[in-house]
């Protein structure tokens, strides 16, 4: 005798007034387009993690500038990342567009999901990994949250020099 199922009752939780432990909100320019960026980041996020962040996608020019007041470089770079000082708000990073249009070409990928590797990269840098400094810890950290993402190479492996085969 087979023993029968029951369906197990359904358990309404109370909805909870409290945020989730990690936000991002997006700001895009008219016409640009970036699905389910903000999701697919909180999903990804490593679990320390807490607050809100803004990625923020702006044109060439101004990623310029700010590269150039803050880090004293003068060109236009892929992805910057600004922490706050403010409890609750890790910070912002801001996306150069055509950079970020170039690169995905180069890759093979589309925008968007250059976007996630750029995001994912200041994201990294406003918990305070520093690939420059570190003895590949970002970077290891990086491959792994992009293959939970389903992505591949980060922007960390596409920078380092490939090996050439012994001739």
């Amino acid at each position: 005798m087979t023993p029968t199922r029951r369906r197990a009752p359904k358990i309404r939780l109370p909805k909870t007034s409290s945020p989730r432990p990690f936000t991002v909100a997006v700001v895009l320019p008219v016409g640009v387009r970036a699905p389910g960026l903000s999701g697919w980041l909180e999903s990804v996020a490593p679990a320390r993690s807490r607050g809100t962040m803004t990625v923020a996608v702006v044109p060439d020019r101004l990623v310029r500038e700010l590269n150039r007041r803050h880090r004293r470089k003068d060109a236009a770079t892929d992805v910057l990342s600004f922490p706050a000082d403010e409890p609750g708000y890790l910070g912002d990073v801001v996306i150069a567009l055509g950079v970020a249009k170039r690169q995905a070409v180069k890759a093979g990928h589309s925008l968007a999901t250059e976007f996630r590797v750029l995001a994912l990269h200041g994201l990294l840098h406003l918990l305070g990994y520093d690939h420059e400094r570190d003895t590949g810890e970002m970077r290891r950290l990086e491959q792994r949250l992009l293959k939970a993402g389903r992505l591949r190479d980060g922007l960390i492996e596409r920078a380092a020099p490939r090996s050439r085969p012994a001739r």
